[in-house]
């Protein structure tokens, strides 16, 4: 007997109701599993394959699986960056009539590489800051909304590839609470949580010999603090002001939307203080300025980083639109002639058995870093066509599918 609380969705999910429900998780049959690579766990987790479809399944008693269904459900309805829900399974009872635990089920992230395949893979001088930097932005976007995480670590997070950084997303919230504002006790709290997890999680690579020899544990942590702590006072201080420097709240906005923030609207007020300042507060709203304007302007949802990029090259083009029509476009123009003569003919023209090999958005932006760097050696520009081909050919095909990542280390 299992009860199952699914969500719903536009896409066919599979039979569920075939599985092993009565059946302990870890006793599974292996024809079902998969090997993913996954962080720790207080609980049984495996990974199936399911009608050709990849899920996460944990084991867990039915109260603390509906709690963190509620929280993930939560932070995915206000836009914050987790794993897609299916649903819970309850009420399950073995053949010897039993109670079981509930399953959690998560649909596995499409494109979503675990933080020892990055770190086993080809390595970037910049690869632990990247980590780093992602964690710190996911850490800053939950606690804006009152999210306390609990368990912040380098198994506890997926990343994406975004226009050359990483997106970290929440898969685990078993330690998670939800309040109306976090107090800075909790935010200071979350963050010591964070630095000793991920300060162990890189010792052990260490350990591992996985981990670049010119990478210290302790100045990475340190770095993670340190990026914490810039990043949320850039979003939340207070700045006073003179009248003759108003300036100063262009540049502040200016500011957080290059770091991906919008605000609603902004507070002036009065200090008070007999010196004619003005306390200027800006109000966020949330992250994704540029893939909202992105997405508003071409229909495509992208990362951050990836739409910020796009953009860049879609202006570019509407600059050479303009210079070839003797006036400027409107913005609906020049991104639709950005969409159907550059962007959609450059993706169509990957051959179909590397196409998926990365999001459409990554390859774009790829395939323009690789233009930049022939054009560089090249010492002249050596064109969208030419430059797709090498990529192709020198990059691409070399590039494993991270569709889903296996784990192959037995």
């Amino acid at each position: 007997m299992v009860t199952l609380k699914l969500k719903t969705s536009t896409e066919a999910e599979p039979d569920f109701l075939s599985l092993p429900w009565a059946t302990e998780l870890d006793s599974w049959p292996d024809e079902l599993a998969v090997r993913l690579p996954r962080g720790r766990h207080r609980h049984v987790v495996r990974f199936i394959e399911h009608e050709g479809n990849y899920f996460a399944c944990k084991e867990i008693s039915s109260d603390l699986a509906h709690r963190e269904y509620r929280l993930l459900e939560h932070l995915r309805e206000i836009g914050m960056p987790v794993v897609r829900l299916v649903g819970v399974a309850d009420d399950r009872i073995d053949d010897a009539g039993e109670p079981l635990d509930a399953i959690l089920i998560t649909r596995h992230l499409p494109y979503s590489l675990p933080y020892l395949h990055l770190f086993a893979g080809p390595s970037t001088p910049s690869l632990h800051t990247d980590l780093i930097s992602a964690l710190a932005i996911l850490l800053v976007r939950l606690h804006l909304v009152g999210f306390y995480w609990g368990d912040c670590s380098l198994g506890n997070a997926l990343f994406r590839r975004d226009a050359g950084a990483l997106v970290a997303y929440v898969v685990d919230t078993e330690t998670s609470e939800l309040h109306n504002q976090l107090s800075d006790g909790q935010r200071q709290h979350d963050i010591d949580i964070a630095v000793e997890n991920i300060l162990g999680g890189l010792v052990e690579l260490e350990a591992m010999e996985k981990l670049d020899q010119v990478v210290d544990p302790v100045e990475v942590v340190e770095e993670l603090r340190a990026r914490y702590e810039e990043l949320w006072a850039e979003l939340t201080s207070t700045d006073r002001l003179n009248p003759d420097e108003m300036w100063r709240v262009r540049e502040r906005l200016r500011r957080l939307n290059d770091l991906g923030f919008d605000t609603t609207e902004i507070e002036l007020i009065d200090a008070g203080s007999g010196t004619n300042e003005v306390v200027f507060r800006p109000r966020i709203v949330e992250e994704g300025h540029h893939r909202r304007q992105f997405e508003r302007l071409t229909g495509i949802r992208t990362g951050e980083n990836q739409a910020r990029r796009l953009l860049g090259a879609m202006w570019s083009y509407g600059a050479f639109l303009a210079d070839e029509a003797g006036r400027e476009l409107p913005e609906a123009v020049v991104a639709y002639r950005w969409l159907t003569e550059r962007f959609e003919p450059t993706v169509e023209a990957v051959p179909t058995e590397l196409r998926d090999r990365l999001v459409d958005a990554e390859i774009y932006h790829q395939v323009l870093d690789h233009v930049w760097y022939l054009s560089e050696a090249a010492g002249e520009d050596v064109g969208l066509e030419a430059g797709l081909a090498s990529y192709v050919s020198n990059v691409l095909a070399d590039q494993p599918d991270e569709r889903v990542v296996i784990d192959t280390d037995g």
